[in-house]
């Protein structure tokens, strides 16, 4: 469902029509639209709330955006710029009809009450997202949904590095030790300096997570696959509570929305969120099917 989610909640990041709206409420470049945008459900906050919740990111990149973003837009500013924005871009990333369809709606609705559905106690990004208003357009239903989602999952997520110990670095490592991600690529979006990125290598090295050249040991795959396991059952409440049957209707309405947005090429093909291409119906022995309900759901 990740997969499926995530390339829709992503234009956020990558269209250039969410530029624009940031740009047009006084955010100052790319960072300062990122972080303002999506730390706006919280309200004002400064960069050391932004910081824990975000995770993966230095200090100082924060504190570079914030508290500031808040003197050039409120957070209701920033909040009506990014729906606008990523709205903008699903209308030019998906066809009219798609936009105006039965099978849009019902996507929106399913997704919206999965949203809904979602625990988020000690969640915040995904308790401050489920709390905002339901927008009135599908397309826009729809986007609000999967961003709650996906941060609900992202909180699950940090919950369970931090349980591990990994450290931002670390994290960040081991999805490049297991072919996510480009070590560059993610160098320019985490800009940690180059101590502390090789703090966290000696870190992996010394657990045994990693080898001499930063490749998984079997180890490491365990743990990472433990890591993923758990963020995966911490994700899943929304699905059980919505149901096999409708969780794979959903999952089939979504398949041809995020490879449109895939297809396009708004989103780069190595991306820090190390997002893969969803798999087709049936491609590969693969079926667009949930799990059943006592199996981690992906």
């Amino acid at each position: 469902m990740w997969q499926l989610l995530e390339p829709l909640h992503a234009v956020t990041y990558f269209a250039p029509e969410a530029r624009a709206a940031a740009d047009a409420v006084g955010m100052r470049g790319f960072w300062m639209g990122y972080f303002a945008a999506r730390a706006a459900p919280l309200g004002p906050v400064g960069p050391g709330v932004v910081t824990a919740a975000f995770h993966g990111f230095p200090p100082a990149r924060v504190a570079r955006a914030l508290p500031d973003a808040w003197t050039f837009a409120t957070p209701g500013d920033v909040l009506r710029a990014r729906l606008d924005g990523a709205g903008a871009a699903l209308r030019n990333l998906l066809t009219d009809k798609v936009i105006g369809s039965d099978d849009l709606r019902a996507a929106a609705d399913l997704a919206w009450e999965a949203a809904g559905l979602a625990d988020t106690a000690g969640r915040v990004l995904g308790a401050a997202n489920q709390a905002l208003p339901a927008p009135d357009e599908p397309h826009l239903l729809l986007w609000q949904a999967v961003t709650t989602l996906r941060e609900h999952r992202g909180d699950g997520h940090v919950a369970a590095l931090v349980a591990h110990g990994v450290s931002p670095v670390q994290s960040h490592l081991l999805k490049v030790a297991s072919g996510e991600t480009d070590l560059d690529q993610l160098r320019l979006a985490r800009p940690w300096d180059d101590a502390e990125w090789e703090a966290g290598a000696a870190a992996l090295r010394e657990r045994g997570w990693v080898d001499g050249s930063g490749v998984l040991t079997a180890e490491g795959a365990r743990e990472r696959g433990r890591i993923e396991r758990l963020t995966d059952e911490a994700a899943a409440v929304p699905w059980r509570a919505l149901g096999d049957e409708r969780t794979s209707a959903l999952a089939l309405l979504l398949h041809p929305l995020a490879m449109a947005v895939l297809e396009s090429g708004v989103l780069p093909h190595l991306n820090p969120i190390g997002l893969p291409r969803p798999p087709a119906a049936g491609e590969d022995g693969r079926e667009l099917t949930l799990p059943a309900a006592s199996s981690p759901i992906g």
